[in-house]
């Protein structure tokens, strides 16, 4: 993962951390739960976005070297990656793809 991304995944996770924390709280001092429904929403749009900027350095440094490499084998491991991850999240589920650390990969 690119430097500048690992620095903007680890703030949003920490925002995401103190939110929860925060609902916690609301759940602890029997808050009105239409109120927590709004906060877990606003969590829950802040993952998506935590995803996607995790997907796009993923596309712009790992997909991207294994589409222009030379070896076939690497080429479909990743295509079949993203496939595996797109339809376990419309399932509801994550992807069971074979996970491997690549030194192209980081």
């Amino acid at each position: 993962m690119r430097e500048s991304t690992r620095a903007d995944v680890l703030l949003r996770l920490k925002s995401i951390e103190g939110h929860i924390k925060g609902i916690q709280k609301m759940v602890e001092d029997d808050r009105y739960c239409v109120d927590i429904l709004k906060q877990t929403a606003a969590v829950k749009g802040a993952i998506d976005r935590l995803d996607q900027a995790i997907l796009a350095n993923h596309l712009d440094t790992c997909v991207t070297t294994a589409i222009r490499s030379d070896d076939p084998a690497e080429r479909e491991r990743v295509i079949a990656e993203l496939l595996d991850l797109f339809q376990g999240q419309a399932s509801g589920k994550w992807g069971r793809a074979a996970r491997t650390e690549h030194a192209s990969c980081h």
